[in-house]
């Protein structure tokens, strides 16, 4: 990745992150030094009760260049087909009884199968994924790595009558078969994956029944906000039961049950009909069901696997352009681009700033091991097509007011698997990327965010201005939650756990699937720019509003909208986009709109909804003063089936 400004730029980041001066002479010896490499072939079973903390000790910047390709650490768990299955099982066992309750914990892990078959019908590997925990094959293809048997989540009981999946965030399962087998009653032969945000299930086969939720220990069984993409599903159907809203794109269905508020499907084979009206989600209303024939632009997220030597390589998929079904099948292969481990610089926690923006300078990719990672300077991703890669869910707190992270105007970039925590000191942004103002298009080479999430508050309590900035030209979200924390550290009241906005979109051609935004203070989205396509929103307005002067969008504007775009936006398509209000200190609390553009005929929406979910006061009207409000005389949905 040399390129003919190479040498400044390093030499100058040198400068930056070291805190020293750096000669030309010490940053051409840096360059000429190669990298050395630690390929390793799959692990044997680490045990599932380290910490993120005892990772492997990163690179010394005194040493000329950097490691490449090194140690996946302690917290990578990597099983192999010729393990005993007791000692896989027992392994599991005990990694889900310590992150099942771990919400906010800081243990953090990632769970790899090597390819081959584990578990048999007569005798099946069945096992519960927990919180920070991602679980994925390590196969070239899904049909590579096996499991017979099911992988699950089930929902929490907190009390009697009080069982849910409202709260199953932040675990992932990806790139496998499951041949659905094992246990029995009510939980028997059923794949169950009852989750709400920030729990995707990307590029899986499932051959069997499968339950998006729990309906087998008691009520009320909810579950609010699901993603699948590139995934099949076969030999059953998928019983969406409780799920109030959920996105699947780029799959292939053998059946879908239900739907309750809002269930969008993008270039799905075998999705239902096209069926949302202004009726949906009431009683004798059809099934909330938003369906596109095709997703109009996607890139699937990057991925680890082993080559046929036992080697870690990551496989970077190729942009589509209207996609319908899973880029895979039994006979073809995912088109993309294999990487070497080598081309990517390992970061554990005990990695500083300075040696992780000189592995950036120096062009390598990121691949971060599970962990919490306190940053006290902005790490700044200099170069096109640079991977930035997270396992096991790892979390990047900045700790100095900083900005955690920063891509330039550059095409190319994936970032994927990673957790932003704002932190105690208020930052102005966690994550910006690209440049404002600079029209810079890179519809050959986007930019993309996918399986990134944002807290504010929760596992600590932090400050942020507007969590995510996207100033990207043609850049692709793809399940993203922004999260202004309802429960956990600083939340609670109206000063805890400040923020204004979840997300601001400057960047024109802007294309966004699985998208949530909650519990902001002020406009929770803004977006500027033109020619955005949306599909799929989620939203909660702030619980704890203590009166209404505090909330105003301007003086004859009750409350600030989900979802906001300017006048000067001419163009903009949006589908299967919610909003729903709960207003917890028995104050009458109203918004205006839950939505709110310009009337202009290219600003469109199609399928978008608000329900008043508890508390009091409501939300006045869906969009523009159009739609029904809901509040605690009618709770909804309201439906708008186009606008204007």
């Amino acid at each position: 990745m040399i390129r003919p400004r190479w040498l400044a730029v390093a030499v100058a980041t040198l400068a930056l992150v070291a805190g020293s001066a750096v000669t030309a002479g010490a940053a051409n010896a840096a360059a000429s030094a190669q990298s050395s490499t630690a390929q390793g072939t799959a692990a044997q079973s680490a045990t599932a009760q380290g910490t993120a903390a005892q990772g492997a000790t990163g690179p010394d910047l005194s040493i000329p260049g950097l490691r490449t390709g090194g140690s996946l650490g302690p917290n990578v768990i990597v099983f192999t087909p010729d393990m005993p299955q007791s000692q896989i099982q027992t392994t599991l066992d005990n990694l889900a009884d310590q992150q099942v309750p771990n919400q906010f914990g800081s243990q953090r892990y990632a769970v790899l199968f090597a390819p081959g078959s584990y578990g048999s019908a007569a005798d099946p590997l069945v096992f519960q994924v927990g919180f920070y925990t991602s679980v994925a094959g390590l196969g070239l293809n899904p049909g590579d790595t096996v499991i017979n048997g099911s992988i699950d989540v089930y929902n929490q009981c907190f009390a009697p009558n009080n069982c849910v999946a409202l709260d199953n965030f932040w675990r992932s399962l990806s790139n496998l078969t499951i041949n659905v087998a094992g246990q029995s009653g009510c939980k028997g032969n059923t794949e169950f994956w009852a989750v709400s945000q920030a729990a995707p299930l990307r590029r899986v086969h499932v051959n069997g029944l499968v339950s998006l939720m729990d309906y087998c220990d008691g009520s009320p069984d909810y579950a609010s906000g699901g993603f699948i993409a590139d995934s099949q599903f076969t030999g059953s159907t998928v019983i969406n039961g409780s799920q109030q809203q959920y996105i699947t794109r780029d799959s292939a269905l053998d059946g879908w049950t239900n739907g309750v508020w809002n269930q969008v499907f993008c270039g799905d084979s075998g999705a239902p009909a096209q069926s949302f009206a202004s009726n949906s989600g009431l009683s004798g209303g059809p099934a909330p069901y938003t369906t596109l024939a095709t997703c109009p632009v996607t890139q699937e997220e990057p991925y680890l696997y082993l080559d046929s030597a036992g080697k870690y390589r990551v496989f970077v998929p190729s942009v589509q352009h209207d996609s319908t079904g899973p880029t895979w099948s039994a006979t073809t292969q995912t088109a993309g681009t294999s990487l070497p481990l080598s081309s990517f610089y390992v970061v554990n926690p005990s990695s500083t700033v300075a040696q992780i923006n000189l592995a950036l300078a120096l062009g390598d990719n990121l691949l971060f091991t599970p962990g919490v990672y306190n940053l006290p300077r902005t790490i700044h991703v200099l170069w096109p097509n640079t991977k930035i890669i997270g396992l096991g869910f790892p979390t990047l707190v900045p700790t100095n007011g900083n900005v955690t992270m920063d891509v330039a105007g550059v095409g190319g970039v994936n970032l994927s698997g990673l957790i932003f925590d704002a932190g105690a000191v208020k930052s102005p942004s966690l994550l910006t990327v690209g440049w404002k103002g600079f029209p810079l298009g890179h519809a050959a080479d986007p930019v993309t965010v996918d399986d990134v999430f944002f807290r504010v508050g929760g596992e600590q309590a932090g400050s942020v201005t507007d969590a995510f900035v996207d100033n990207s030209d043609d850049s692709i979200i793809d399940d993203v939650w922004i999260w202004r924390a309802d429960h956990g550290a600083g939340a609670g009241t109206w000063a805890g756990d400040p923020g204004d906005t979840g997300l601001i979109v400057n960047g024109d051609h802007v294309t966004a699937y699985g998208l949530a935004v909650e519990h902001f203070q002020k406009t929770e989205t803004v977006w500027n720019g033109q020619a955005g396509t949306v599909i799929f929103f989620q939203n909660e307005n702030p619980y704890e509003v203590p009166d209404q002067a505090s909330w105003m969008a301007s003086p004859t504007q009750k409350g600030y909208p989900a979802f906001y775009l300017p006048n000067r936006v001419t163009s903009f398509q949006g589908y299967g986009m919610g909003s729903y209000s709960y207003f917890d200190q028995g104050v009458d609390i109203e918004n205006a709109m839950a939505f709110q553009s310009p009337n202009a005929p290219g600003v469109q929406f199609h399928d978008i909804l608000t329900v008043f979910l508890n508390g009091s006061g409501g939300i006045q009207s869906v969009v523009n003063g159009t739609g029904a409000a809901v509040n605690s005389s009618f709770g909804g949905p309201s439906d708008v089936v186009s606008y204007p």
